[in-house]
């Protein structure tokens, strides 16, 4: 029953907010991905954390594992980010990813001890 739910809740979300916007503005933007301008060193560093942090929550919220050794991987990325991030330097995004690193830090040195 959970994921019937869930999955219409986001699909309401999503196409509300997506309809909001303009569903062509939306795949305008999912286009970007496929320009060859696009794959800058900071976009490339986004995605890739983008990637480690799905990775490190998704078996957390499916399975209700934690796979602890994929946070040294966030804490590699969410550090690049922050440096990358000097060309958008968003707040959100320093903050996020600080924060990100002292999660990532505390999830590392409680199974290495």
């Amino acid at each position: 029953m959970e994921v019937p739910v869930a999955l219409c809740l986001f699909l309401v979300i999503t196409l509300l907010v997506y309809a909001r916007i303009g569903f062509s503005k939306i795949v305008s933007s999912y286009g970007m991905w496929f320009e060859p301008g696009y794959w800058v060193n900071y976009n490339i560093v986004e995605a890739l954390a983008w990637v480690a942090k799905a990775a490190v929550i998704l078996p957390g919220l499916i399975w209700q594992k934690e796979i602890w050794q994929l946070h040294i991987i966030t804490l590699v990325t969410s550090a690049l980010l922050i440096w990358v991030s000097e060309r958008k330097l968003l707040p959100t995004m320093v903050a996020f990813n600080t924060l990100w690193i002292g999660l990532s830090s505390i999830v590392v040195v409680r199974n290495v001890l």
